[in-house]
């Protein structure tokens, strides 16, 4: 039977609910926060107010994407996700090598390894203290997708990184959740997991509307390959807004492919830190302009309730 499992539990994948396909809930203090303070997103209370706005608004559920050892705390997202009401899913997997020092173990362990650390967090528990193997503070909250990335080229890490991916996904059947960086590499990072035994359908590529180019897009959808937009909120005055348009665009032809998130993953965009637009912009005025672009209820539904719901499912293993 297929679920979807969260930090507090596994859940059928009918009651995930409106879900944000791609934000950054809690990012404690590290490496990537001492280069940029405002990636420092580390206030539970903070967390659960900026939640509360998205509950209000219809959300309850969000897929944070910040993997092991960059800023993730399994424990405080549990705890956001019971003070908040909206179920959180949380990675294991790697981000791009400049989100971690030069000595970080992620440099230097084998794909063996990694894909043996990326299993244990999704059947085991998460560690706590993020070191990275052997497991050294294993909680009671699993992964239920991983984390990889690429930048603008595939480097021996990223391959590493990938392979292993693809292994504990055959091992486990977990979703897998991809960073491209301005919307590069997409059909390159599903060639890499498919020849590694990856069906397309089990992939999200992140970040992709960041390149508008919607005979790109097109490519990409039509390989199985679901998508996740999230610059809705961030082109700027004469850019127009190419989010918009490659959704109405696509929409008709792939209308189980597509899903939306924020990835704000700054304090400048959260209210509760004071800044703008707030993680409720999708639920109120994006929404209010999709609709008003002829997206139907039953569209909405596919992006925000539908698509995340068998995106983020896990399947049956392929391995063992």
């Amino acid at each position: 039977m297929s679920f979807i499992r969260t930090v507090q539990g596994d859940i059928p994948p009918g009651e995930l609910g409106v879900c944000y396909a791609h934000e950054h809930i809690i990012i404690g203090p590290g490496y990537p926060t001492a280069a940029d303070p405002d990636f420092l997103l580390d206030s539970v209370d903070v967390a659960v107010r900026e939640l509360g706005d998205v509950h209000r608004a219809g959300g309850r559920a969000v897929i944070d994407t910040m993997p092991c050892d960059c800023g993730r705390d399994v424990r405080k997202l549990a705890e956001v996700s019971r003070r908040s009401g909206i179920h959180v899913v949380a990675p294991t997997g790697l981000h791009l090598g400049k989100y971690y020092d030069p000595g970080h173990w992620g440099n230097f362990y084998g794909e063996d390894e990694l894909s043996g650390l990326f299993v244990g967090e999704i059947t085991r528990g998460i560690d706590a203290r993020d070191c990275g193997g052997p497991f050294s503070e294993i909680t009671d909250h699993r992964a239920g997708l991983i984390k990889i990335a690429t930048g603008e080229s595939f480097a021996a890490r990223e391959e590493k990184v990938f392979a292993a991916a693809a292994e504990a996904h055959r091992r486990t059947g977990v979703p897998i959740l991809t960073h491209t960086e301005q919307g590069m590499l997409g059909l390159d990072q599903i060639g890499r997991l498919r020849d590694r035994g990856v069906d397309p359908g089990r992939v999200v590529l992140s970040h992709l509307d960041r390149r508008p180019d919607p005979g790109y897009h097109r490519e990409v959808l039509s390989t199985g390959a679901r998508v996740e937009y999230d610059s809705a909120f961030r082109w700027k005055p004469g850019q127009g807004n190419p989010t918009l348009d490659l959704i109405v665009g696509l929409i008709a032809d792939f209308p189980d492919q597509i899903m939306l998130g924020m990835d704000a993953a700054r304090r400048s965009y959260w209210r509760h830190y004071g800044g703008s637009p707030g993680l409720d912009f999708l639920l109120t005025k994006f929404t209010a302009t999709l609709k008003s672009a002829g997206l139907t209820a039953e569209d909405l539904e596919r992006v925000f309730i539908f698509s995340p719901a068998a995106a983020y499912a896990f399947t049956k293993p392929t391995a063992t």
